[in-house]
């Protein structure tokens, strides 16, 4: 019997038919994936599960009874819990607080020492680094976020467990102590819908695979008995070139192609030392280190995002440390921020008016907006991107993760830049977007466009840079590697400090 199973669901928005006729079933004590594009319908059906949306057509069966789940409190009571790829916690509540809030909801006093106790017996088998309970959860880094997200699912006797791009926030301990987490929950009978754009985790950790394509369910798989060319090629529908652009092959790299010259740079609050790197014209600069080592940090440095304690930047022959970011975008320095949500989109404002809000100067004459350059302008970024939408004037919340991240990228090459600065600019994006971000990263170096890439795929790193500084624990750069010294076993030595334990046992060797 299945602990659930979806016959014929359909759904639309308007004249916008996003499912249709969806057949789907998850059996108790597995972890099934479910794959496909950006906008193909993933969260739409998962809405539905949860009790977010109702379907227009179709039935649910929850161990073999049919249901109806008309309100997210229906999905919680028969055991759904839904983790969300946006953090939606309470961000001014403590950690104990968000895990229970359910509880908390229903009315009554409660006791938040016993809350917190509760809450730590939850975390300290998902995360690496010990999550304070009592800390109050807007302090806490993205990744301690979405292991909150997780904690609070599990703290809900669910049978059902629904992970939306659980690990994409998460560093290499944390996504392994997760993963350790639903091999037990698997093991206890509770079904896993693991949604991922990951092929990793799809094939280590998921025992069948589903794949959407345009609201329709075209395939499911034992992950054993299929290749990942096969699930690229049923997402897109069509095949889809894996492989990542050709790099440059001279990037004659001499004092007059310098664009960026960053010396000594420190931050106010130590989280970096001593950044001293180059950026010359036409290259994919890599930027790599663990979660916390400093890399969107010192990005935020160089910008002016951040208080910096010394160091120069030197662009365009002078010293920008002390300018106004808006000025330093406007002379052609641009920055794609990691965290959408927050720092990179106006979430209720529609796809055009994010699109041109960086460079209205570029639309406006006299202060008055040229329709006719804004409507064009914004379009040719959506064909550029390939952004799904029914129109430019579609609210940007109402898109998927992966359009949304789409239409940050656009909004922040709205104008040609000198250099972009791009953090995680595919993080929570299909493959098939993948491939069409890297290659206009690509096709901008073509162009004499310079890139800094900050990444925590490390396959994206070695298949997209030319070059990558690597950031050890400290905050500081301690390898720059090119060439055939751009792989996994170099950067992973440097990143996770194991240079410094052999260092330091060769030290003791030498002294006995």
């Amino acid at each position: 019997m299945n602990a659930l199973e979806l016959k014929g669901i359909s759904k639309s928005f308007g004249r916008n038919q996003v499912l249709f006729g969806v057949d789907f079933a998850l059996r108790p004590g597995e972890i099934h994936a479910i794959m496909g594009e950006n906008g193909a319908g993933k969260s739409t059906l998962m809405n539905i599960v949860y009790g977010n949306l109702k379907p227009d057509g179709g039935e649910i069966y929850i161990n073999g009874q049919k249901t109806a789940i008309n309100h997210v409190l229906d999905a919680q009571n028969l055991g759904i819990c839904f983790v969300h790829q946006e953090i939606a916690l309470c961000q001014d509540a403590t950690v104990a607080e968000n895990i229970f809030m359910s509880q908390i909801g229903r009315g009554g006093k409660y006791n938040l020492k016993t809350l917190a106790a509760k809450a730590k017996e939850i975390l300290d088998p998902l995360s690496s680094k010990p999550i304070d309970p009592y800390e109050i959860v807007e302090r806490l880094p993205i990744s301690s976020q979405q292991v909150v997200e997780i904690a609070k699912a599990i703290s809900n006797n669910c049978r059902i467990l629904i992970l939306d791009e659980p690990t994409s926030s998460l560093s290499g301990a944390e996504a392994e102590a997760l993963h350790q987490m639903i091999h037990r929950l698997r093991e206890n009978g509770i079904g896993i819908i693991y949604i991922s754009h990951r092929m990793s985790d799809i094939f280590e950790q998921c025992d069948r695979v589903s794949v959407l394509r345009d609201g329709h369910m075209v395939a499911t798989y034992n992950v054993s008995e299929v290749s990942v060319q096969q699930l690229v090629n049923d997402m897109a529908g069509r095949e889809v070139d894996m492989l990542y652009p050709e790099k440059a092959a001279d990037l004659h790299r001499e004092e007059s192609n310098v664009v960026l010259d960053v010396r000594g740079l420190e931050d106010a609050a130590g989280k970096f030392h001593e950044i001293n790197f180059r950026l010359y014209q036409g290259e994919v600069l890599g930027f790599a280190g663990l979660l916390g080592a400093g890399r969107s940090e010192i990005m935020k440095g160089i910008v002016g995002l951040r208080k910096l304690k010394g160091g120069e930047v030197l662009f365009q022959g002078k010293n920008i440390v002390g300018m106004r970011t808006k000025d330093i975008f406007d002379s052609g320095l641009v920055m794609l921020p990691e965290d959408r949500k927050k720092q990179g989109l106006f979430l209720d404002m529609n796809i055009r008016q994010n699109t041109v809000a960086t460079y209205l100067s570029e639309i406006t004459k006299n202060g008055i907006i040229d329709r006719k350059k804004e409507r064009e302008l914004t379009q040719s970024r959506i064909e550029r991107m390939n952004i799904r939408c029914v129109g430019s004037d579609q609210i940007v919340r109402s898109l998927s993760g992966g359009n949304q991240q789409k239409v940050l990228v656009a909004k922040t090459l709205a104008k040609k830049p000198e250099i972009v600065i791009m953090d995680e600019p595919t993080r929570g994006v299909d493959v098939g977007a993948k491939a069409e971000i890297h290659r206009l990263l690509r096709d901008l170096t073509h162009e004499g466009v310079s890139v800094i890439l900050v990444s925590s795929e490390l396959n994206e790193v070695i298949g997209m840079c030319d070059r990558v500084e690597l950031i050890d624990g400290s905050g500081t750069i301690v390898k720059e590697v090119l060439g055939d010294e751009i792989n996994s076993d170099t950067i992973m030595y440097y990143i996770s400090d194991a240079y410094r334990y052999e260092q330091s046992n060769r030290e003791v060797s030498i002294n006995e």
